[in-house]
């Protein structure tokens, strides 16, 4: 997956002469190696370190939008995006509307590696899309591969709007997938449907996505039942009618993210889930998350919303 992203940035660069790419070691190509090659290919002045400051790192990227430069930012880890928090929330988002249009930063894109690794503790293993969502005027999106990873930091790239593009970082190099090669940009807001059934919706996002194709398979071996797949994609804005129509269809849902459970994106897709499916459900949308405590290092294993949680979550769905 960090080659796709490698591929998207370059594209971005050739085809946009106004195009920066900058953050904390990116010139040497980053942590992750997804700028690997991009400065000595378009110079120190488009691709380009900075301090560590990420107040200053996303400041930055507003100021240039503003002023016309296509703006690609990356936070380190994003575990360490919330001293942007005000940057992001109370300038990016409210730039053109405070402004009545005179200033417009919807040239912003910032990337942050997110998620559970295996080892990162709690420093560098949060998820938190969350906190974002609840800001009208970001975009927020959550890559499951190397395809939608391009495809949607393109789409970020050129969107109006200020994007938030969370990568899971256990994917950089976990998934693989043959990629175009062309330019494309793929849809912002529209969920994917992985797999169809009938008995329940499994509803993810980024890694978790990959649990829940193993649960539903698990699932239909141990319960003999069919289980729809959802790839949300996008946080904000969600895909909310593929939501609920399939939850019509199934009656029960299930929803998996790595983020704690208070708070979680998952309590606002089972609050509307019940406004919009109350009387074709079967069962109460049952959610299975990290938990409500700093992240682990040791006992991640036991964090993590796994395979078994999950299943064990689908037997309570059908004996409800």
């Amino acid at each position: 997956m960090f080659q796709a992203i490698n591929n998207a940035l370059n594209l971005a660069l050739k085809s946009d002469d106004t195009a920066l790419v900058f953050g904390e070691d990116v010139a040497f190509g980053g942590v992750f190696r997804c700028t690997m090659g991009l400065q000595s290919k378009y110079g120190s002045s488009r691709v380009f370190n900075t301090p560590l400051c990420e107040q200053g790192i996303v400041g930055f990227g507003i100021g240039a939008a503003n002023m016309g430069s296509t703006s690609i930012a990356e936070i380190q880890f994003a575990d360490y995006i919330f001293p942007a928090f005000d940057q992001l929330v109370n300038e990016a988002a409210k730039m053109r509307y405070r402004s009545g249009g005179q200033f417009d930063c919807g040239k912003l894109t910032v990337r942050a590696p997110c998620g559970a690794v295996g080892h990162g503790g709690l420093y560098h293993s949060q998820s938190p899309e969350a906190y974002f969502a609840h800001t009208p005027g970001l975009k927020v999106v959550v890559p499951r591969g190397p395809v939608k990873a391009k495809g949607l930091l393109l789409a970020c790239i050129r969107d109006p709007d200020p994007c938030i593009i969370f990568e899971p970082k256990t994917l950089y190099r976990a998934a693989v997938e043959e990629v175009p090669v062309d330019d494309f940009v793929l849809p912002i807001g529209k969920a994917d449907i992985l797999l169809e059934g009938d008995t329940v919706t499994l509803v993810g996002w980024g890694t978790q996505v990959h649990v829940l194709l193993e649960v539903a398979q698990m699932a239909k071996s141990k319960f003999n039942i069919s289980c729809e797949v959802i790839d949300l994609v996008s946080i904000l804005p969600w895909d909310r009618e593929a939501v609920c129509q399939s939850a019509k269809k199934t009656k029960r849902v299930l929803i998996a993210h790595e983020a704690p459970l208070t708070g979680g994106f998952g309590a606002e897709l089972a609050a509307a889930i019940q406004e919009d499916c109350f009387l074709h459900l079967e069962a109460p949308v049952v959610r299975v998350t990290g938990f409500d405590t700093p992240f682990p290092h040791v006992f991640e294993p036991f964090y993590l919303p796994d395979k078994w949680r999950c299943l064990d979550a689908i037997r309570n769905l059908l004996d409800y």
